[in-house]
């Protein structure tokens, strides 16, 4: 049986790992975005700032450090938790059910939110979770502030409410997931990915001039619900390849 310690090291892997499919796959540029995980009530895993820090895409282990919601904790030399550490900490305390946070800027979302254009179900069986996160709901946050402070947070938090997803106006996406901690890091991130495709899918139809005309009732009760087996677990598999065969050749333990 694993000790604490070992599921620890081992969620930490998973969220540097998650850093890593976020870059692959163009949700975040550079050296913005960041993924988190709870590990308590009041305790969580984040990607942080480090003095070694190298991008999203370079993202490694002793990136990743545990600090409580206000962001303290016995950490590295030169480590901080990210900025924007209350994107993670008051969705966490809105929401005990949440065990993992993602935040992305993928440039289709800005823009698609940008041009204020709606998140409705433009798709049905092309991808089945983005049509059923848009079919239920996607919540945007109007602002566009560097949500630094716990107000801010609690505004976007509250935005969120119970959803899934939400679109922050002119700055990216937070996405929650559920449950055990790395399978809700991986479900989080699926879910990023899914509002990305709809974003895509939204700008090139809007691109054309053509009307924006979200799939008809019938065709949204048509899709399965293919489980978690197959939207997060294989997708988190084959996003893992991805990187493996993309990314950096940089260790994931620096």
């Amino acid at each position: 049986m694993r000790s604490p310690q070992d599921s620890r090291d081992a969620l930490r892997e998973h969220i540097a790992l998650a850093c890593r499919v976020l870059a692959v796959t163009g949700l975040v540029e550079h050296i913005l975005g960041h993924v988190s995980a709870r590990t308590g009530p009041e305790t969580l895993l984040v990607r942080g700032r480090g003095p070694e820090e190298r991008g999203l895409a370079f993202t490694v282990v002793e990136d990743v450090q545990e600090v409580t919601l206000d962001g303290e904790g016995d950490l590295p030399p030169g480590w901080r938790a990210p900025g924007e550490l209350p994107i993670h900490s008051e969705v966490l305390r809105a929401r005990p059910e949440v065990t993992a946070v993602v935040h992305a800027h993928p440039p289709a979302v800005v823009a698609a939110s940008v041009a204020e254009l709606p998140w409705i179900p433009l798709i049905g069986s092309y991808d089945i979770p983005a049509a059923r996160l848009a079919h239920e709901g996607i919540p945007v946050w109007p602002r566009s502030a560097l949500i630094r402070r716990r107000d801010l947070g609690e505004q976007m938090a509250a935005a969120l409410g119970d959803r899934p997803v939400a679109v922050l106006r002119g700055h990216g996406l937070v996405a929650v997931g559920t449950g055990d901690p790395a399978h809700a890091v991986a479900q989080a991130v699926t879910r990023a990915l899914a509002v990305d495709s709809l974003a895509r899918t939204t700008l090139a139809v809007a691109a054309t001039g053509a009307p924006l005309r979200p799939v008809p009732d019938d065709d949204i009760a048509e899709l399965p619900d293919l489980g978690p087996a197959f939207n997060v677990s294989a997708m988190w598999r084959h996003l893992a390849a991805r990187v493996a065969h993309e990314g950096p050749d940089t260790p994931l333990h620096g």
